[in-house]
Parts: structure tokens; sequence; C-alpha cells
């Protein structure tokens, strides 16, 4: 089938949008990757969106929530036709959609999830079957719902020498450790782009720390970094996801720009190394995937701190900008099959199971 996968991550920088061709088993071959980032206004009210969410206790009716979700799913609709104009396909050639929307709040203690974006408005305009929402079944049956790539990475990785780890750097990291047998353990590790972004939209005029140059400059303050360090969410053995929003950079109040950038990469980079500590086997080589891999000082700290070979995913000829859109693809077509997109391994879900909703124009 050809598929569309859509992908707007924790880094909350733009939408994602990739054509595949896939069985929604073995491999798939790309086709088309676009990225559309978001404008300023729109970046700081779906910020102020997610902050919202997670004051509350259940997902609900808010009017700016609403309104950024009417407007979100607009820029979807938008990123769909440019990347059908980019491809010189029509939406006829397209069997589905997979739509992540925006998560917004993520409380898979509370046993809820909350993605907020229109599938049946985005299937209505192009007449393209949508599948959305595909968290939430896994969190209601006391899963994590996160992450769902590793179903994904286990596909690509197919012929790569075993164990092997696929790491994805987004706004919170993610890691994929795939053993030889084919079975596959996954949690996010932490924080990985996020805190350092804030950081320098707080105390910069820079939206991000373009190739790590500001923590490059910078000292870790290892005092503040163990304490961030010490919370107990590290410790504890996955299965396990966490919001963008669970931590702060309060706690480096203080720092000049460099040393703030210094400390927070510091704690994306050292919160992996340890999480390899909750794998059955320690991988030797993680290829790393999501912007956070075109920071340079934090992919030299992950090695520092790992002892692994770390490299990007674009080595074994995958986009490394593309994935996780691409993995969204995939899995609108395993919903269509009927199959899995997360396991007892990855999300903690009691058997594999399938996600998602279908919205079905016709």
């Amino acid at each position: 089938m050809l598929a569309i996968g859509l992908m707007s991550g924790t880094s909350r920088d733009g939408i994602d949008a990739a054509l595949i061709e896939t069985d929604g088993e073995g491999v798939s071959k790309g086709i088309a990757f676009h990225a559309m980032p978001y404008h300023e206004g729109f970046r700081l009210r779906l910020a102020e969106a997610c902050q919202r969410a997670m004051a509350m206790d259940k997902p609900g009716f808010e009017p700016l929530i609403h309104a950024v979700e009417e407007e979100l799913t607009e820029r979807h609709v938008e990123a769909v036709a440019d990347l059908l104009g980019r491809s010189g396909y029509i939406a006829q050639d397209i069997s589905v959609i997979g739509f992540h929307g925006h998560t917004v709040a993520h409380r898979p203690e509370w046993r809820w999830t909350w993605q907020i974006g229109d599938g049946a408005a985005l299937a209505g305009a192009f007449g393209i079957p949508v599948v959305a929402d595909l968290r939430s079944a896994d969190v209601a049956a006391g899963g994590q719902g996160a992450p769902l790539l590793p179903v994904y990475h286990r596909a690509l990785a197919h012929g790569l020498p075993k164990p092997v780890a696929i790491l994805n750097l987004g706004g919170v990291a993610n890691i994929t450790a795939i053993a030889a047998d084919g079975g596959i353990v996954a949690f996010d590790t932490g924080m990985a782009s996020g805190l350092i972004d804030n950081w320098m939209q707080t105390h910069s005029d820079r939206s991000f720390d373009e190739n790590g140059a500001t923590a490059a400059m910078g000292r870790v303050d290892q005092a503040r970094l163990e304490r961030m360090l010490s919370d107990p969410w590290f410790a504890a053995a996955p299965p396990k996801s966490i919001d963008r929003e669970a931590f702060t950079i309060e706690i480096t109040r203080g720092l000049s720009l460099e040393d703030g950038a210094a400390t927070l990469t510091a704690f994306s980079a050292v919160a992996v190394a340890r999480s390899l500590d909750h794998l059955p086997d320690r991988p030797a080589r993680i290829y790393v995937a999501g912007g956070g891999r075109h920071n340079a000082t934090l992919m030299r700290m992950l090695a520092s701190h790992s002892g692994a070979d770390v490299r990007p995913v674009d080595e074994l000829g995958w986009d490394g900008d593309a994935l996780e859109a691409q993995g969204f693809a995939y899995m609108a077509v395993r919903h269509l099959k009927d199959l899995p997109i997360s396991f007892p391994g990855t999300t903690g879900v009691p058997q594999p199971m399938t996600g998602g909703v279908l919205f079905d124009p016709a």
C-alpha cells in the first residue's frame, strides 16, 4: 500500500510528513518526505495548550486547546497537500494516512493520554481513510502508550547484526533494543532536546542550540546534573514513558547560557547511558534518529557516557528526519491488517495489540 504518516513531535517545531510503500510487515520503501515548520506564534500557543492539558486530571474541553486543535488539523491538511504535490501522487493513490496528532498530555499512570487533531476532518479533506488516536487503546489496557516506533525499528533493522539499539532523539528520548531472536525492549529514557530548546528560547534569541555549539562552550554543573538524575523515574525499570513537561529548566536557573546548555545536554546524554543498564544485552552500537542527532555535542556526550559506538541512522541509508513519520504510516497499514503495534516489551501492555481509530470518509 501507499501510506502517508504524519508526526508532530515533542520538539514542537513542526510537522513531518512521509509517504512510504509498505505491506505493514516487511521493510518499507520511502518515497517522499516533507518537513513543515511551525511559525513562532503557533509554537507558543501549542506549548501553552500542552501546559494547560497537563494541569488537567482528564481530557476535556478547554477553549484554547480546542482552538489549537483546529489550527493543528488545518496545518496537517496543508502538510499532506504539500507532500502530495512534491511526490507527484494524488489522493486517490493513497490507501491510508497515519495521523499521530500532537500529544498535549501523557498520563499513563492515570490510564489516559491525549493527542489532539481531528482525524475525521483530515479524512474528509482528502477522501483518504485516516488512522488516528494510536496510543489511547494501549494506555487503557494498562500500557504506557509509548514508545510506538519500535515495531517499525524492528522491521527496518531486520538485516542488522544483533543485538542493536535504535535511539530516537526528539523532545523526549526513547530507545529500542532488538535482540538476536527479534525480541524488542523499548522505553523512554528521559529528555532529549526538549529542555535544551526551552533553555535557548528563554535565555537567547535562538529556538535551539544549533549543532550543540552553545553547550560546547559551557561547563556541566555536576551537582545540578546529579540532582536532576536523582529523580526516582530514572531508576524505575521499564516499561516506562514520560511527558516533555515532566521536567523543567528551573534547576539550571542562574547558570550562564553556555553552562545551562551544557548541563541540560549532559542530562539527556547521561540519562540515555544509564538507561542501558535496563537492557538484557548492552548494545555495542547505537544508531540515532531524530533532530537530536544533528547536535554534535549531544552525540559526543552520548558516546562518552555510554561507551557505545554512536552513529546516525543515516549511515544505514535510513532518513533520520523522516523515521517517525514513516513509522506512523507503517502503523496505519498494520491497523488496517489488524496487526499489533505495541507489545509487552515496548509499552508494557499485557499482550500484543493493535491501536488507533479509523476515520473512513467512505
